[in-house]
């Protein structure tokens, strides 16, 4: 496992010792559970060890924060193949170092299904976190990496028309969905460019954004027109949608429609989505589909959007 730049003591003790430089720790956990986030018909288990150390990663660079440790708690039937498990931890162990930190420790033990619980650590630099409730009338909106990617995978899978293996680009799709790729770096680079709130999209832009608006007390409008639809998305809503009478959905939407459902609502790309002030210079990755205004709630177009904005946790 890597041991990350700031750990000076790793796997082998009671517990790892990780360096805190700016004198604070940034902390967040997540957990992948078979049969509810993953299924291992679907994924492979390195598959399953990167979207593990992704989502808890992303939380991280969320906060402007730099990744520095994970810790991981696992537990399986005895009757997993150890190979399994071999995969998964390398999975857990690219992701960590993709996004610069060290795998400092864990627990294991025995449990019906397979279940992960990754913890990561960070560190801010010097800098003030990114919180949800800083964002003010008149920032812009913004997003660094890809939206709806994820959701249209998952669709693909769902339907039987994105397997292991396709090419192509539903290919690139199922990808997204299996081992989802956040861009960690992205998060210090939007606290120092001025960002006043952040968050990744982990349950659907709509309903992420919904946590920013009702923490800053801000309206925050998305313009559809600035959000990609086409390419790979275009693609698959038209194989969904020619493929099963309903297009993938209870509703029978158009193409275009399912597409722009995937971008609003879909979750686990882990992108990370912010606000900035009017004049803050972005970079070409950080794409302007919005802004703040005076109110309350999330508008898409001006108008508040239909139905549920993401996954709707215990509905």
């Amino acid at each position: 496992m890597p041991a990350g730049p700031l750990t000076s003591v790793g796997i082998g003790d009671d517990a790892a010792v990780v360096g805190a430089p700016s004198g604070s720790v940034v902390a967040a956990v997540d957990m992948l559970i078979e049969g509810r986030h993953f299924l291992r018909d679907w994924s492979s288990a390195y598959d399953v060890g990167v979207k593990a150390a992704a989502r808890s990663l992303a939380d991280i660079a969320a906060m402007g924060a730099v990744p520095t440790a994970l810790l991981v708690a696992f537990a399986a039937p005895g009757t997993l193949p150890a190979r399994w498990l071999a995969d998964l931890a390398d999975g857990l162990a690219y992701e960590a170092a993709r996004a610069g930190a060290g795998v400092v420790g864990g627990d294991t033990a025995r449990a019906d299904s397979v279940v992960l619980s990754v913890t990561a650590l960070g560190d801010l630099a010097g800098r003030s976190p990114v919180l949800r409730s800083g964002a003010v009338p008149g920032d812009v909106v913004a997003v660094a990496g890809p939206l709806g990617h994820s959701a249209a995978g998952l669709a693909l899978l769902s339907a039987g028309a994105g397997q292991r293996g396709s090419v192509g680009q539903r290919g690139g799709l199922v990808a997204a969905h299996l081992r989802p790729s956040p861009p960690y770096d992205a998060g210090p680079e939007a606290a120092l460019l001025g960002a006043t709130a952040m968050i990744d999209v982990s349950d659907g832009l709509v309903a992420d954004l919904g946590h920013v608006a009702a923490a800053s007390g801000v309206r925050l409008e998305i313009d559809s027109a600035a959000l990609v639809t086409g390419g790979p998305l275009g693609e698959a809503a038209a194989v969904l949608t020619e493929t099963t009478p309903s297009g993938g959905t209870d509703r029978g939407d158009s193409p275009p429609a399912l597409a722009l459902s995937w971008v609003l609502t879909g979750g686990e790309d882990h992108s990370l989505v912010a606000t900035f002030p009017a004049s803050a210079v972005l970079p070409p990755r950080w794409r302007v589909i919005g802004a703040a205004r005076t109110g309350s709630g999330v508008t898409v177009d001006g108008q508040p959007h239909a139905g549920a904005g993401g996954w709707q946790h215990f509905r």
